[in-house]
């Protein structure tokens, strides 16, 4: 029993990071009908802006840290503006092949700079993060993790129900003519959803190679896994998002611990074979009739 509550506590830290990276990826696709497959090595790149930063430029770790997020934000606002925007209106496949060729153009730049090699961030985790409680021990990153994840989830539930652009972008995710036509800048709401969906990435980034290590290879799979976490919730659904994602990382949890690790990367692909032939809208996204 200790050893499965030891698992669950880590597969919910861990599904944290999923939901949050894929809230961003759903805000995208609510927005503006795109898939961005570019969202892993949004991910690296978050990660190694903050390492370079801290290194290499000796910021300290907290400007740092806003340092990398106002990089990442930037980044996603001018993404949508130079890359995007030209293609509004045109066939959906020329826009999903886009962010394909964004993605592999961000990875070839990782590698570039930074190389293919496994490298690791400080430990700068304060010791109160450690927590242990009898056989209970919830290391600094997971601890880490679960208190970023519920801290941004508190500042977008704010965000989306008490600020004019929340509102907006809440307007267009349901209706996008409707919002046109009531004045709301649609343009305007797609490149601040690319822009925080860049921002959450980034943070993502940071804390996943805080317990894994810095990899481009490694963390551009990652934002694979956020295709299984938000088919499983519901690719309409945000709070879907945030709940497949915990669900995907216990289950990865469960599997490395019980069955073997090297099978837990693979659940999350079987989960979204599976849920596409039982429920292919998800648990909580919306079902579309189609009247012919």
């Amino acid at each position: 029993m200790d050893f499965f509550i030891q698992l669950l506590v880590n597969g919910l830290s861990v599904g944290f990071l999923y939901g949050l990276s894929a809230m961003g990826f759903v805000m995208i696709f609510k927005s503006s009908s795109v898939l961005n497959f570019a969202h892993g090595e949004l991910l690296a790149l978050g990660a190694f802006v903050f390492l370079s930063l801290h290194s290499v430029v000796q910021l300290p770790i907290g400007w740092a840290f806003l340092a990398t997020l106002t990089a990442c934000f930037v980044l996603g606002f001018l993404i949508e503006r130079f890359f995007l925007r030209p293609l509004i209106g045109e066939p959906l496949i020329y826009v999903i092949m886009l962010t394909v060729g964004l993605a592999a153009m961000l990875r070839g730049l990782l590698l570039l700079i930074w190389g293919g090699n496994l490298r690791t961030l400080p430990d700068f985790l304060p010791a109160w993060m450690d927590i242990q409680s009898g056989w209970l021990r919830i290391p600094p990153v997971y601890m880490a993790a679960i208190l970023v994840g519920v801290l941004f989830l508190v500042l977008f539930g704010l965000f989306f129900k008490y600020s004019a652009q929340g509102i907006f972008m809440r307007s267009v995710a349901d209706n996008q003519r409707a919002a046109l036509s009531l004045g709301v800048h649609v343009r305007r709401v797609f490149a601040l959803s690319w822009g925080i969906a860049a921002l959450v990435a980034g943070m993502s980034g940071i804390i996943l190679g805080l317990m894994n290590g810095i990899s481009v290879h490694d963390l551009s799979a990652v934002g694979l896994k956020v295709f299984p976490v938000v088919i499983l919730g519901g690719l309409n659904s945000i709070s879907g998002a945030v709940i497949g994602g915990l669900i995907i990382g216990v289950l990865e949890a469960f599997t490395g611990g019980y069955l073997s690790p090297s099978l837990r990367d693979v659940v999350p692909y079987i989960v979204l074979v599976v849920l596409l032939l039982v429920r292919p809208y998800g648990l909580f996204g919306l079902v579309e009739i189609e009247r012919v």
